[in-house]
């Protein structure tokens, strides 16, 4: 019998890839697929567990579905991901909205489970987190013109305050012919913009049986028809010369690098258990920035790790006006069960913490506006993204920003500007982070 099922995917673009999967799967079984859970048999609702704004935002989705299912407007809800593999038993006595769960190891059992709650039972598939299939079809659900490619799972890294091991498994590539063939796919539907994922795509290979690298897959990746290479995430210990020279050589790379540091304190680092300096961070940026003199680094810093006192902090703050780095995104600590960084002494108060987190917020919106203002005048390319009828004008990216995440243009043309279409823009201003600008015609 087919049935109606709705996805909503929670959390990074890595669980999206994961949603797009199970979305294939079900709709290859005969069922019928959509992003409404209103009126739908069943809701799969694709889990972040990651930290504590994550598993919030994952139990109010619960909560929601679970209104519709007493108003009758949906009759099962099965919960998948990070959240059900985090806490399946708190799950199960807590959340009695919750008719069956998938854990991160069991995304391919969809079809049986969505099948069993139908028959009336209740589902709970826990496969081995460490031997996850990451191949076959997908469900393309961002624009035609950009998508994701995921080329590894889980992560050996094993940082203080990071439970995404335990959550994923161990660190795997995927094999490069599956990888490229899915690019390949992507390449021929028209996708312009390819987002490179991994929770760290620079040790991609280094665990195949046949080893290869990231700069080797970037090289077979540039060969396809695509515009824009994009790479998230870059551990900066792992990015080599080769690595370098590749990203700074091929014209389709974006010398847009995301590089998570967390810090830049070197106490604050080892306890971390991150394998960088301070000093190493700024000899990595001073080699990126003279091979690439462009290059916008995007990086992700925690505020309040224990042992984080004042003048840590102010080592941080410092750090940034140095480097002024383009893009940063911030994070007050969460103390994770079952991490290193959760039982440490000198915890932060987590108002210090907070405060702490505005401070850089407030600090790097002044680095970014210098940014922008240095862009005044200058002609950009831009992937038009649509109308924003809103704003009355066309809305994009450049190079300098992922989607989502970074900021946008906002544009005026005198014609019809297609979505997925590539413009070269005039900057004339800046308005909240966002550039504003003409088409050059």
């Amino acid at each position: 019998m087919a049935y109606k099922i709705a996805f909503i995917s929670l959390g990074c673009a890595k669980n999206l890839v994961n949603t797009e999967q199970m979305m294939a799967l079900c709709r290859a079984a005969g069922h019928t697929v959509t992003g409404d859970p209103e009126g739908a048999d069943v809701a799969v609702l694709n889990t972040c567990g990651f930290i504590e704004s994550a598993k919030s935002e994952a139990i109010d989705n619960i909560i929601q579905l679970g209104e519709l299912k007493k108003a009758g407007k949906l009759k099962k809800l099965l919960v998948a991901g990070c959240l059900s593999q985090r806490y399946p038993e708190d799950i199960q006595e807590e959340l009695p909205e919750v008719d069956g769960m998938l854990g991160t190891g069991s995304y391919t059992d969809v079809v049986s489970a969505v099948e069993e709650l139908m028959a009336g039972e209740r589902p709970e598939y826990f496969g081995d987190i460490h031997r996850t299939y990451e191949d076959g079809e997908r469900l393309v659900t961002t624009p035609p013109y950009t998508a994701y490619l995921k080329i590894a799972e889980g992560c050996s890294n094993g940082c203080a305050f990071c439970v995404i091991p335990k959550l994923r498994g161990r660190y795997r590539s995927r094999p490069m012919a599956a990888v490229l063939e899915e690019a390949e796919g992507l390449a021929r539907s028209g996708v312009k913009e390819l987002i490179v994922i991994a929770q760290d795509i620079t040790r991609y290979g280094l665990d195949l049986e046949e080893k290869t690298s990231l700069a080797r897959l970037i090289d077979e990746l540039c060969k396809l028809s695509f515009h824009w290479l994009r790479l998230h995430y870059l551990y900066p210990e792992a990015i080599t010369d080769e690595l370098i020279e590749t990203i700074a050589s091929q014209p389709k790379v974006l010398h847009y690098l995301d590089i998570p540091i967390q810090h830049c304190n070197d106490g604050i680092l080892k306890a971390m258990r991150r394998r960088t300096t301070r000093a190493e961070l700024e000899a990595l940026f001073a080699k990126l920035r003279e091979a690439m003199p462009d290059v916008v680094i995007r990086t992700s810093l925690i505020c309040g790790l224990p042992g984080e006192g004042e003048a840590e902090f102010e080592e941080l703050c410092a750090f940034l006006r140095e480097q002024k780095l383009q893009r940063v995104g911030v994070f007050q600590f969460s103390p994770e069960e079952g991490t290193l960084a959760a039982a440490m002494e000198d915890q932060v108060d987590p108002d210090t913490a907070a405060r702490r987190v505005e401070l850089v917020v407030d600090l790097q919106s002044r680095i970014m506006d210098e940014y922008n203002e240095a862009r005044l005048g200058r002609t950009l390319e831009v992937l038009c993204e649509g109308f924003d009828a809103e704003a009355g004008c066309y809305a994009g990216r450049t190079c300098a920003d992922s989607v989502e995440i970074d900021g946008r243009v906002l544009f005026t043309a005198a014609g019809l500007v297609p979505a997925g279409e590539f413009v070269n823009v005039r900057i004339t201003g800046v308005a909240d982070g966002d550039l504003t600008g003409e088409i050059e015609e």
